[in-house]
């Protein structure tokens, strides 16, 4: 332990601690603008300054030590902020009115704590084309304040290496490697980038006007279905607190906002483990040099996977997303249903996830129907704004339900949001696949929580299953690699069932979830573990909650087999609820 003065404060605080983490067990907020939690000090935006022993250094990267006096205010150290913010000021465009970020944007906010209301300085910025390539997110780096978060994140964490820093001095700029397009790069849309950016720089790529266009044409029938983790970050654009689980008040929103039809992605949730557990066992029984089997519902994922690791494609499941499960139903099953013709309607999924509004369109699999199965992803971001546009009062709205018969899901559904949840709902199915009993502990609590690799081992009646969960896909890497070198050296393979996400946390921290800041709490807005944790609880809470914990005894999922896909497996399910994968090139040629 190590003890200093800050602002006349003492503080004893484990060595190695910075200066700016050691200011806030004080309740001292030392402002940031590259500093986030998430990533290692780059010490690059010089905005956390303090005054060391009468020394000026950057707090974000310095150490405490023994006896040290820190001062972290006075008029000098507010003089040199504003001048930084200033430098940074003069190379970012003024577009705020236009901005979307505007609001939740943190240059701004900190040029609105420094009063700086204009600047002193010529304008340096450059306008750059926007790189919106991928349609998932949108790269401006006219916006860039090069505080390299994003570079930190996709290239350190993910370890996908799409972005990096390009020219030098003023006119450094961080885009795809080499300047090519975001499109053209190892890129797979995960949106983490944009979970981290301070500014505009990187967003989602907007689709909200399509989706009003859709709304306000009486000849649409427009079907809405609302991911697992967005119930559970949709209030933060509201002033809830992190991880409240408002559901009924997302129905009830999206039903003022003029949708046809309420659904949930939960259903589909459900129905991807009876079709995943089930694929699950034959292999286990009757295929098992097919294992380990991976899961497949993180779109990011499955990109990574057909760029980066081909000879993984035998071992991934088939199964779609639960996003487009229920958007291929939407449009076969609830269209005869319900006698509507399908080529007027239009599904609409609101994820957590920037990667998603590349699943909808990856593949021929992904127009099962006969038509686009999923016509447009919306983040939870956009939904919000599209509520805000409406004038919609959320927090005034009574909960309401979602509609049948693609609305109902059981707890195991809900958990697919956060890390750990897909693989343990899986297990709870797939357990009464082999046995045909129920598991009498359905809690899986050795694969919750952070650790960015998670392994178990599950007795079914004698029989070891061994599964592991990995989430950020850097972590995915080194779970792969144990598998192949089992295979090289001909040995048992280490895992049964591997479960991957792509975002740390899982969906409940993925690229398209708010950025809010609440009151009180300390800076960067964004994502960090402490949200992170706090919206997987809110997932996880539902599901101790639920009547129903077990996909395969949801009744609507059960009706849907009896009246329509038969069992699981068969014809019917594979041609709507299956997909293939390819090797593809990491760059485009």
């Amino acid at each position: 332990m190590v003890k200093l003065k800050i602002d006349n404060h003492e503080v004893e605080v484990p060595a190695g601690t910075s200066i700016l983490e050691a200011a806030r067990k004080v309740q001292i907020d030392i402002p940031t603008l590259c500093k986030h939690p998430d990533v290692d000090p780059t010490a690059g935006c010089g905005i956390c300054i303090v005054k060391v022993n009468g020394r000026i250094l950057r707090s974000c990267c310095t150490p405490v030590g023994e006896g040290m006096e820190v001062i972290t205010s006075d008029p000098e150290i507010v003089n040199v902020r504003r001048t930084v913010l200033e430098l940074i000021l003069s190379n970012h465009p003024n577009e705020c009115l236009t901005c979307i970020r505007s609001g939740h944007c943190e240059l701004q906010d900190l040029a609105n704590t420094f009063g700086i209301s204009n600047s002193r300085l010529p304008s340096l910025n450059k306008k750059y084309p926007l790189d919106d390539s991928t349609k998932s997110i949108v790269l401006d780096s006219s916006k860039c304040v090069v505080c390299g978060r994003c570079v930190e994140v996709c290239q350190n964490q993910q370890n996908v290496w799409a972005l990096s820093y390009l020219n030098r001095g003023l006119a450094t700029r961080i885009t795809a490697a080499g300047g090519i397009n975001l499109a053209d790069s190892p890129c797979i849309k995960c949106g983490q980038c944009s979970a981290h950016c301070p500014t505009g720089a990187i967003v989602e790529y907007d689709e909200t006007q399509k989706v009003w266009d859709m709304l306000n044409d009486p000849d649409i029938y427009t079907i809405v279905q609302i991911a697992p983790a967005v119930r559970v970050a949709i209030g933060e654009e509201f002033g809830y607190e992190f991880g409240e689980n408002l559901t009924g008040k997302t129905y009830a929103a999206l039903r003022r906002l003029g949708f046809n039809r309420i659904f949930d992605t939960n259903f589909g949730a459900d129905l991807t483990i009876i079709e995943e557990a089930s694929e699950f066992v034959e292999r286990f029984k009757n295929n098992p040099e097919s294992l380990p089997m991976m899961t497949s519902c993180c779109p990011a994922w499955v990109d990574l996977l057909e760029k980066y690791h081909h000879d993984m494609i035998p071992h991934f499941s088939t199964c779609k997303s639960p996003q487009s499960m229920v958007g291929a139903l939407a449009k076969t099953y609830y269209a005869e249903k319900m006698a509507i013709d399908p080529a007027k309607i239009r599904v609409i999924s609101i994820m957590p996830c920037t990667a998603k509004k590349w699943e909808i369109v990856r593949s021929e699999d992904m127009s099962s129907s006969g038509f686009q199965d999923v016509d447009v992803s919306l983040t939870t971001r956009e939904l919000a704004r599209m509520i805000k546009q409406a004038g919609i009062s959320f927090r005034d709205l009574e909960a309401e339900d979602a509609d049948s018969p693609l609305g109902e899901y059981s707890g195991a559904g809900t958990i697919f949001g956060t890390t750990g949840g897909v693989m343990t709902a899986a297990l709870r199915t797939a357990y009464y696949y082999i046995t045909g009993e129920e598991l009498k502990d359905i809690n899986f609590t050795e694969i919750e929580g952070l650790e960015g690799i998670k392994e178990a081992e599950i007795d079914i009646k004698g029989t070891k299953v061994r599964i592991a969960v990995a989430h950020g896909i850097g972590n995915v890497e080194e779970v792969l690699n144990r598998v192949r070198e089992a295979k090289a050296n001909g040995e048992e393979m280490p895992y049964h069932f591997i479960e991957v996400m792509a975002c740390r946390g899982g969906c409940v921290a993925g690229g398209g979830q708010p950025r809010v800041m609440m009151p009180g709490q300390p800076k960067p807005r964004g994502i960090t573990d402490d949200i992170r944790r706090k919206r997987a609880k809110g997932l996880l809470n539902e599901d101790l909650q639920a009547k129903n914990r077990l996909s395969h005894k949801n009744e609507a999922v059960k009706t849907l087999y009896d009246e329509y896909l038969g069992k699981a497996g068969s014809h019917k399910a594979h041609e709507l609820l299956h997909t293939h994968y390819v090797p593809r090139s990491l760059y485009k040629k």
